[in-house]
């Protein structure tokens, strides 16, 4: 007979998942009556709780307790059990338990007030490369940082990663399509980098103040903002805070703007912005590229111009912004990310901010410190590529369905509930191939698009992606939309799962348990206080079904 402890199992844990300061957690553990088990602890670094014997149930002892935590943290925890025979630790093996060796349970205890907005919880994004959506009529050029190349959009390929080359997308382009975005079902539009900078990826800032010229104008971006607002859509941008260009006001390697770290030396304002160790050609980058020379994020005068009461986060707000997706959130360091979230909040407080972390954001390890994304309060949600993954190998076949399970029950007990239904779930990205070049095969494309709107998460098409475009690596997966050659079938498959995530609030915000997870075949219960709908998909053929039940 095992001692029977499951973290997952709400009669043994209360409540699921993570706790806030100030809310009771729940324990139950059942030992053998056999072993005459007489005192059960708690026990973690900062945390220590005794368990009281509650009675017995057929073959077992039951030890149970309450404890409030007054701290916030994340707190790694096993049980030490004294007996008759004498007394051990009790560790994680698996849903199960085992003596003296195996895993720790992990508790993340919240703020009190850590409260994702509503508002992203389970809303369907549209991802879109700016350069590469759609161009309409001409910006004006004429302070567009040089050497740049505009090539013909509707033929534009990319040459190697030649970061000078545009097809020449702008905001107007984007107006433009509104309605098309807006027929999908999509509450929320990402853009990438839509700041003035010398690439056409723009993650290299030049002036973090304004739109870059071959986007248009401050006027178009907020005249976009308008429009997608109107038509119930809201707008999100590509925070880049790690690092800017080189060829910007900031650093301004070439002398041409003035005043910048490298022209100016230690005379410039933005000279402590950055770390040299021998000035002015060593200095550290972001992952050792040049053109991207990295910041000090807490220099209290970077500080200020990116979260100061008229600094960059506060200015895009109040042009219209939603809120921001944050580059590289993991080389960020927590006061920044901290400090970032509650400037976000002061200026418009139903916007969200979402951080790009590739692994599992409640645990994660950067640069030998474990982050407080959610412990402290930092970001409502996260980049969900640990489901990416699991989806993309079921959908391929390399997966029964078990491990897709177990990681989405993992996130489901590591995450809190509101900042999980925030995550973005994607499949495909600006940094990944596009999904239609990792599963050409029609039904696992299919099995992949479902599982991606069905699952926790809020879901992104990645342009382009439901018109059939594909493409393998950067910067192949950055192609112009393929207006006019568009994949229909795929496009009303697309209209039909954002239908589906819109219309069932199970869905959007409903808890999961899996039924079924082998074979090749999937299906779980979403279920919150409005319904529950059970989801079914069978990779052999594509199909697929949602039923109230």
């Amino acid at each position: 007979m095992n001692i029977l402890y499951d973290c997952r199992d709400k009669a043994d844990k209360t409540p699921f998942g993570p706790v806030k300061t100030g809310q009771a957690c729940h324990i139950r553990i059942r030992i053998p009556a056999q072993c005459g088990a007489y005192r059960v602890v708690l026990t973690a670094d900062g945390l220590k709780e005794e368990l009281t014997k509650q009675g017995t149930a057929g073959s077992y002892d039951v030890f149970a307790g309450a404890f409030t935590p007054t701290e916030t943290g994340l707190y790694f925890y096993k049980f030490h059990i004294w007996d008759k025979n004498g007394d051990y630790d009790l560790y994680k093996a698996g849903d199960g338990t085992n003596m003296e060796a195996g895993d720790l349970w992990q508790l993340s205890v919240l703020p009190a007030d850590y409260d994702p907005p509503e508002d992203y919880r389970g809303v369907v994004y549209y991802q879109i490369f700016p350069d590469r959506f759609f161009k309409s009529g001409k910006c004006d050029l004429a302070e567009k940082l040089h050497p740049y190349t505009v090539r013909k959009f509707d033929t534009f390929v990319p040459r190697a990663k030649n970061a000078t080359d545009f097809a020449g997308g702008n905001l107007r382009g984007i107006m433009e399509k509104l309605d098309y975005i807006a027929g999908l079902g999509v509450k929320v539009i990402y853009l990438n980098p839509i700041v003035m900078a010398w690439s056409n990826h723009r993650y290299d800032a030049a002036d973090y103040m304004r739109v870059d010229p071959m986007l248009g104008t401050e006027e178009d971006f907020t005249a976009l903002c308008r429009a997608a607002h109107e038509k119930g859509m809201r707008i999100v941008l590509d925070g880049v805070f790690s690092h800017t260009g080189s060829h910007s006001k900031y650093f301004d390697a070439t002398g041409e703007f003035g005043g910048g770290a490298v022209s100016a030396g230690p005379a410039s304002p933005y000279y402590k912005w950055y770390d040299f160790q021998e000035f002015p050609r060593k200095y550290t980058a972001w992952w050792g590229v040049e053109v991207m020379p990295c910041v000090n994020e807490l220099d209290p005068d970077y500080m200020e111009y990116i979260l100061g009461e008229e600094g960059v986060v506060a200015t895009w707000l109040r042009r219209g912004a939603d809120g921001f997706r944050l580059d590289v959130a993991d080389e960020i360091p927590d006061e920044f990310l901290a400090a970032l979230r509650k400037r976000v909040k002061a200026v418009k407080p139903d916007a969200v901010v979402i951080g790009e972390v590739w692994e599992d954001a409640s645990n994660k390890i950067s640069y030998s410190v474990r982050r407080k994304y959610f412990t402290g309060a930092e970001l409502d949600g996260v980049i969900n590529y640990p489901f990416r993954t699991a989806i993309l190998n079921f959908a391929a076949g390399k997966d029964g369905g078990e491990a897709l399970a177990e990681t989405v029950r993992t996130l489901a007990e590591h995450y809190p509930a509101a900042a999980l239904d925030c995550t973005m779930a994607v499949l495909g990205t600006h940094d990944t191939e596009r999904v239609g070049t990792m599963l050409p095969e029609k039904n696992a494309r299919r099995t992949a698009a479902f599982l991606q709107f069905a699952l926790p998460g809020s879901p992104v098409i990645y342009y382009g992606d439901e018109a059939g475009l594909t493409g393998g690596k950067d910067p192949m997966n950055r192609l112009p939309y393929p207006w006019g050659r568009e994949d229909e079938e795929l496009i009303a498959l697309y209209r039909e799962l954002a239908g589906l995530k819109n219309a069932h609030p199970a869905l959007r915000t409903g808890d999961i348990r899996f039924e079924a997870a082998r074979d090749g075949v999937i299906q779980f219960t979403r279920r919150c206080e409005a319904e529950a709908v059970r989801c079914r998909v069978d990779r052999a053929t594509g199909s697929y079904s949602v039923e109230v039940i």
